[in-house]
């Protein structure tokens, strides 16, 4: 629905104390549509939508959005309109076999992060993300790949085949613990409708095993002109694209005497339902007390906007007060969240999720259930509100000054809500009026009544997701927790304690001064020293209006402490974040900064302890007044430690089922040693070394010298405004001027080389691979493009031969990388997930296409794919304020300059064959490697 719904952050639209100049609307008055949207329908039935902006230079995103998920299946199709979305990948008319990868990796295109799909149960969606777009003929290349996924996908009968083992893969490497709980949960959610059999990865037997002809009849039925949209978003020609869409697509035929695109709707059920689900890898519970109700037509007019502003306010209020509850020790829950949201096509949900703590499974949805009776019976209070309100009209503002930098991604998110669900793309502007003169006369009845009307008694239905050895919710206590919430007497209204507090409180700042400027002319920026001795580099960046981002980090970390403080060292940033700043609670603190764009955070890694912030300019003093707070007024609570620790210990505890977590645990000991006193693995003894006094002492330590910073500004701030922030908040603060270096104390591998099998009890087998080879090596930047040059070949050598020829992975993920701190080494690292009783057959392949690579033999095309995926990043990465982060830090930490394109460009272009192959036999000769694998227990 309506523009709030889909920009995100403006979810929980909440106030009434607004200017008196708000308008004044007719219930039944249309939301304005964004007219920057050109949208027509042809005329065999295909819908387009066209979005020009800037906001990534040169490059363009195209989509086509399929009215069509596994919904329609029949039962004996049950995961082809998944296989489908991956045969559209397979061979086109105009695409043979890859042709569509091949084209579009020339272009620097990645599959996976710029070529990709999806598959829901109503709907699917193929995606080109940022492709080049000045050129004529990509353009119409991306343009002609839409056309063929419409309606001329090959389906040649040996390319099917070929993909039955990729999704099979894809299926073992989904079917987790989650994924079993919610098979079991699934007839309960949708009350045994169609929903509850046609998840869309579908059943194994039946891709494995159906007929061409099967797959075929569902892509003529469904994928046609009537049931598709097509999207094209960014630096291009409106009414070009639109003239080529008329003429590219006229000969897609109209459907003759179609079949009927229905909709399936969850029955109703008067008695509530209840339904435990356990897994024995499951090792956290969960509940959820769901609502089923009819989806409410969309009228886009002003009702049903102040219907939907009335219910997020009242949501998000809700939730802020789950929130402060879990900040303490002795609330039951870890966390607990409600709303109302779209569920199906047909069906809405209000829900309620809580997350127990261990063992606290009954007292968790008490608590949760009396704050929503609390909610509904009560209300919420005047402050509450004048919050809520401040904050949405910032959010508004925020928005509405960064128009023109709204992403790709988020404009095609409206569109399918336009397309799909037939809720208006709404002009922002108009929309602010609107909401505006609602939140002009809001009040708390007004925020009751709306959430009241969601919780009625039929189609009830209450889950929970329990764990072995835990005392789980069960029916009958379940349904008396409800009905004594609802029947409660003892319920007090919420009473909001907070008044009045500022951020600095009474402290008292002395401004010190700037004693020097420099310009640095190679990269446009500016380097000022304050009179404490620290050094800010500051540079003007504008590609993402009125944003200013802030970072500072300083040498030493944890590698200064030693191995029993090292836990204490490491949690002492989050023990300073979970307890606020200065006089304010961590809950204060949020509500102060209610309606303000700003934040910083700390921390402490290996190496550095690092300042961050970011603001909108117009914050931008409440950013500096947050990092300043950071190094003089910490706060340190000692029930924030109490419930650091529990956190932990229930990590821990939910770690005991955790496939996962068992394989990194053994990952970890087998490379590093099971007590090597260098890595500390979260065990009982890691919670036991913690001590809220080393906690402090550690942090005081570690920002006791600001001098020893070094600080980088970028974003749309003058000199002018920046230079008095500067004084007043970073060089008021002392620094002690010691100069600290990390210590360098690497840990070794247990040996050269390393060769497991490991076998682990699981509930779905599958062998899990995890390959690496180490190596110290000479840092320099083309060592290090080498390095990713030689992992991103591998990466689309393994997509060939693992996936699409072997059918053996769903996909296997290579990282190559070189780095300089605190000792240079450079490897790569291989994982893929696998079927056990091919994991033999496969891991001889991985060795041959690096042997490959070694040898000479590589493919001209994989380095051209991988030069231009290189060049277009970096191309791509200059349209935001990021890259300016990124250029001043590498040149004054790093000591080269981004821009140069001696340092980059020069390089990714010269790269060869040789140079590859060369690299790959220095580095790989000689390296410890290790070849880790995991296999079911049987």
């Amino acid at each position: 629905m309506k523009y709030s719904k889909k920009i995100a952050i403006l979810l929980f639209v909440a106030g009434c104390f607004l200017s008196a100049k708000a308008q004044n609307f007719k219930a039944t008055d249309p939301i304005a549509v964004n007219q920057k949207i050109k949208k027509g329908v042809l005329p065999n039935g295909m819908t387009y939508y066209i979005y020009p902006t800037e906001v990534n230079k040169n490059t363009a995103s195209y989509y086509i959005i399929q009215n069509v998920g596994s919904i329609l299946e029949n039962d004996q199709q049950k995961g082809l309109a998944h296989f489908l979305e991956h045969m559209a990948f397979n061979g086109t008319k105009n695409f043979e076999g890859k042709g569509i990868l091949n084209t579009l990796q020339k272009q620097g295109a990645v599959f996976g992060k710029n070529i990709n799909a999806y598959t829901s149960t109503d709907e699917t969606v193929y995606n080109l993300d940022n492709i080049p777009s000045k050129d004529g003929g990509v353009v119409d290349t991306c343009l002609l790949v839409l056309h063929d996924w419409s309606n001329f996908l090959s389906l040649t009968n040996e390319e099917i085949d070929a993909e039955r083992g990729v999704i099979t893969e894809e299926w073992r490497t989904r079917q987790n613990a989650r994924a079993r709980i919610y098979n079991q949960l699934a007839s309960s959610y949708y009350n045994n409708s169609l929903y509850t059999d046609r998840m869309p990865i579908g059943d194994m037997d039946i891709v494995k095993n159906f007929k061409y002809q099967v797959l075929k009849d569902f892509y003529k039925d469904w994928y046609r002109p009537d049931l598709q949209a097509i999207a094209i978003v960014g630096d291009i020609n409106a009414d070009e694209i639109e003239a080529k869409i008329k003429k590219l697509f006229a000969d897609i035929p109209t459907p003759v005497n179609p079949k009927k695109r229905f909709e399936i709707a969850i029955p109703e059920k008067t008695e509530p339902t209840f339904k435990l689900a356990l897994d024995k890898e499951i090792s956290a519970s969960s509940i959820s007390f769901m609502i089923r109700h009819e989806t409410e037509k969309a009228t886009n007019t002003y009702a049903e906007l102040e219907k939907t502003t009335q219910r997020n306010i009242a949501f998000s209020i809700l939730n802020n007060r789950l929130a402060e509850l879990a900040q303490k020790q002795e609330c039951p829950f870890k966390g607990a969240q409600i709303g109302y949201q779209n569920y199906t096509r047909l069906n809405d949900i209000w829900i309620l999720s809580v997350s127990p703590k261990p063992g606290k499974q009954a007292e968790a949805f008490v608590m949760a259930m009396n704050e929503w009776v609390r909610a509904y019976k009560f209300g919420f209070s005047k402050g509450e509100i004048e919050r809520a309100a401040t904050e949405t009209i910032s959010s508004y503002e925020n928005y509405l000054d960064k128009l023109n930098e709204i992403s790709h991604k988020q404009v095609i998110g409206m569109v399918k809500e336009d397309y799909l669900k037939h809720e208006v793309l709404a002009d922002p502007v108009a929309e602010f009026e609107m909401t505006k003169s609602i939140l002009k006369n809001i009040n708390t009845k007004m925020l009751q009544e709306q959430i009241s009307k969601l919780y009625t008694q039929k189609n009830r239905v209450v889950t929970v997701t329990g764990v072995d050895g835990e005392e789980n919710l069960m029916q009958e206590k379940a349904f008396d927790i409800i009905q004594k919430a609802e029947n409660d007497a003892s319920l007090q209204p919420y009473v909001d304690t907070f008044e009045g507090k500022t951020l600095l409180g009474n402290l008292k700042i002395n401004p010190g001064k700037i004693v020097s400027e420099k310009k640095e002319t190679a990269i446009d920026a500016t380097t000022f020293v304050l009179s404490n001795g620290v050094k800010v580099h500051y540079k003007f960046a504008d590609k993402n209006k009125k944003q200013v981002n802030l970072e500072a980090e300083s040498k030493g970390g944890i590698s200064l402490y030693k191995f029993d403080d090292i836990p204490s060292a490491y949690r002492s940033t989050s023990l300073a974040m979970m307890s606020g700043i200065g006089e304010l609670s961590n809950v204060d603190l949020e509500k102060v900064l209610k309606g303000k764009i700003a934040n910083s955070s700390v921390t402490i890694n290996s190496l550095k302890e690092e300042v961050s912030g970011s603001a909108n300019v117009k914050d931008i003093e409440t950013m500096m007044e947050l990092v300043h707070l950071r190094f003089v007024q910490p706060r340190f609570d000692a029930q924030m430690y109490a419930l650091l620790k529990q956190r932990l210990q229930n990590s821990l505890k939910n770690r005991e089922n955790d496939i996962n977590a068992k394989m990194q645990d053994s990952l970890s000991n087998i490379v590093y040693g099971k007590n090597n006193p260098k890595i500390r693995p979260l065990n009982q003894k890691y919670i036991d070394d913690l001590s809220f006094d080393k906690m402090k002492s550690i942090y005081l330590d570690r920002f006791a010298d600001v001098s020893n910073f070094e600080f980088y500004i970028v974003g749309d701030v003058t000199p002018e405004v920046l230079k008095p922030l500067l004084e007043k908040y970073i060089a008021s603060i002392k620094g002690i001027k010691r100069n600290e270096k990390f210590k360098v104390d690497v840990p070794e591998w247990t040996s050269k080389k390393i060769d497991r099998d490991v076998f682990i009890k699981m509930e779905t087998p599958k062998s899990a691979v995890n390959i690496a080879f180490m190596k110290d090596y000479a840092y320099s930047q083309k060592n290090r493009i080498l390095n990713s040059f030689l992992g991103d070949i591998l990466t689309l050598r393994y997509t060939e031969s693992l996936r699409e020829k072997e059918g053996g992975t769903y996909g296997a993920q290579v990282k190559g990388s070189l780095v300089k701190d605190p000792i240079t080494k450079g490897g790569i690292q291989i994982t893929f997930d696998c079927d056990a009783d091919k994991v033999e057959h496969l891991l001889p392949i991985v060795y041959q296409e690096i042997d490959k690579i070694k040898k000479g033999e590589i493919a001209a095309e994989d380095i051209e794919k991988t030069r231009k995926s290189y060049l277009k990043s970096r191309e791509d990465s200059k349209n935001f304020n990021s890259y300016s982060m990124s250029l001043i830090s590498n040149y004054f930490e790093e000591g080269y300059n981004m821009n140069d394109p001696k340092n980059f460009e020069d390089i990714v272009n010269s790269i060869t064959s040789k140079e590859i192959q060369e690299f790959a036999n220095s580095l790989l000769d000689k390296a410890d490697s290790m070849e880790i694998v995991f296999k079911p227990l049987k």
